[in-house]
């Protein structure tokens, strides 16, 4: 593989992934109180939305780089 086909690659997956989850999100887990045995936490769910536009341009960039045909001198 070329390292043009790699990218293609790399890309072509990163674009599926961002179009099937629409982002990148973790829980963020704080604690409110420790008192000896009694531990309160609070979870809060954040993240970053990626529109699904930018996932589909990422999928058809990573695609045509690896449709297009390599230019080799004999």
């Amino acid at each position: 593989m070329t390292g043009r086909q790699i990218v293609g690659a790399v890309l072509t997956t990163i674009g599926v992934v961002m179009l099937l989850w629409g982002g990148v999100f973790w829980t963020d887990r704080d604690t409110v109180l420790d008192a000896g045995p009694l531990k309160v936490q609070k979870a809060e769910r954040k993240g970053v939305k990626v529109p699904p536009i930018v996932g589909g341009v990422v999928l058809v960039a990573g695609v045509a780089l690896l449709l297009i045909p390599s230019k080799r001198k004999v």
